[in-house]
């Protein structure tokens, strides 16, 4: 059932009719309750409220015990006062918006519109929590990066994350969030380059009711939302100027207004930024500050392309068809053939067009083994010999759950051979002529077999340990080493 109740609390009953009218009148269902304690029996489900209107409740101390009861809930519901003498304090967390009595159509329906978008905006950030994704590698590159994370996560140093497009520069923001000591507070991702510039300031700070034309109600901006938590400003490089003054006094003052506010508010947000774009060439040409580049520059994090981590692809198929699975949209295995095809081809669009390239997979060839002459023409890349780790990846790898339960007839011995091989954790039979790091090559399938175990075990780390016929503790801190998440951490 979609969300279309409108919950309002509000002591004066002339002002309630007022409300239901026009609740009613933009399609939604009133729920009137004059005092805060009948809120609860008033409400059969938290999930079908749309936005909560807050009017007159008594004392300030019952507003605001309403509004910690209403915003701690797990839902975290859009709230917005109702402007009159005895109003909730307007900067209190939760609330999103305030509507200024007597409140007009176009102001209702602008506020239903600002609470159907942070309700969205919740949800979003409740399923990347409950799907948080570690960072998914272990070339020698993304160790690195790795390493780099536990170093800063928890400290409030502004961090300046550089990578081509496609890398994964989201998933390393979330992850300095997740381990930070704010991770129990939002998480704000803001893309500044898909933002008109005369809309960004209004998106970062907030705006009061009236402060342009079309600002009907005032609105919290992206800096009020992640209050306590993190700030990631994506494609930061796509800044227009003069936005890149006012954060700069923002990261210097720890301060900001509304805009149509004289208002000063404290900005208590730790600031992570992140760009495809070469910013010391656009400070060179005029495009980019230098004082806000030394700002964000305190702890910069590069993100490798994929091309130069090709022992990580099979890494990051094997993760994308889990997440495939997990999300019920089937499954999908590859020969070893596909795979090293995967492994010798550019990626110029990185892990994204990786992704896309499985889930096309998924969809074309369900629950099937995909080989060689099965993947788009631009991707069949033979000839190449890889590089040995490479090969021992491809060799060592485990499948996805569902993957393993697939039973097709292989077309040939040929591909029999190669399923088997790609079905095993053992690595090739004959040492490779060129040679391989042997400390290198363990510790690839130490990990994989880690992995395997835990999966077998349902992430239960002491069962896996009894697989892998090892005390607990070792296998937490080899888990520790390889930067494997024990399951629900």
């Amino acid at each position: 059932m979609s969300s279309n109740q409108v919950l309002v609390i509000e002591a004066d009953a002339n002002r309630r009719e007022t409300l239901s009218t026009l609740i009613t009148f933009i399609n939604c269902h009133p729920v009137l309750v004059a005092h805060p304690p009948e809120w609860g029996a008033a409400v059969d489900d938290l999930d079908n409220i749309a936005m909560v209107i807050i009017g007159d409740c008594g004392s300030d101390q019952q507003t605001r015990e309403l509004l910690r009861l209403l915003v701690n809930h797990e839902s975290r519901l859009p709230v917005f006062t109702l402007e009159h003498e005895q109003q909730a304090e307007s900067d209190f967390p939760g609330i999103i918006g305030a509507l200024q009595y007597p409140v007009k159509y176009p102001q209702l329906s602008n506020a239903l519109q600002q609470a159907t978008v942070y309700r969205g905006q919740q949800e979003k950030a409740d399923r990347a929590h409950l799907n948080f994704r570690l960072l998914v590698g272990n070339s020698l590159a993304m160790k690195q990066v790795q390493r780099m994370i536990d170093q800063v996560s928890d400290s409030e140093a502004n961090v300046l994350i550089l990578g081509e497009s496609g890398t994964g520069k989201e998933v390393v923001a979330r992850n300095l969030h997740y381990f930070s000591s704010r991770r129990d507070k939002p998480f704000v991702p803001v893309n500044c380059g898909a933002i008109p510039g005369e809309l960004l300031e209004s998106e970062l700070f907030g705006h009061e009711k009236g402060a342009f034309t079309g600002a009907i109600t005032a609105r919290k901006g992206r800096f009020e939302l992640a209050e306590g938590g993190t700030l990631f400003l994506d494609e930061i490089g796509d800044m227009p100027m003069p936005m890149q003054v006012k954060l700069l006094r923002v990261l210097q003052e720890r301060t900001f207004e509304r805009v149509g506010s004289t208002k000063t508010q404290q900005a208590n947000v730790r600031v992570i930024a992140a760009t495809h774009r070469n910013l010391e060439r656009h400070i060179a040409d005029g495009l980019f500050r230098e004082d806000l580049f030394y700002r964000l520059n305190v702890f910069p994090i590069e993100m490798p392309a994929l091309r130069e981590r090709p022992e990580d692809i099979p890494l990051l198929v094997y993760e994308i068809i889990q997440r495939i699975e997990h999300e019920n949209r089937g499954s999908v295995r590859l020969t070893t053939a596909a795979m090293a095809a995967l492994c010798r081809y550019n990626w110029p669009g990185n892990v994204r067009e990786l992704a896309n390239v499985i889930e096309r997979l998924v969809i074309l060839y369900p629950y099937d083994l995909v080989d060689f002459d099965q993947l788009p023409e631009k991707y069949r890349i033979a000839g190449e010999a890889l590089p040995a780790h490479v090969s021992a990846v491809i060799a060592a790898r485990p499948e996805p759950a569902l993957a393993r339960q697939v039973n097709k007839e292989p077309a040939s011995t040929e591909v029999e051979a190669e399923v088997t091989t790609l079905s095993s954790p053992a690595i090739a039979n004959a040492l490779p002529e060129e040679g391989l790091d042997l400390k290198e090559h363990l510790a690839q399938l130490e990990f994989f077999l880690i992995r395997q175990a835990l999966d077998d075990a349902a992430g239960v780390v002491a069962h896996a340990a009894q697989r892998l016929k090892m005390r607990r503790t070792t296998l937490v801190e080899k888990m520790r080493k390889h930067g494997i998440q024990r399951e629900g951490e």
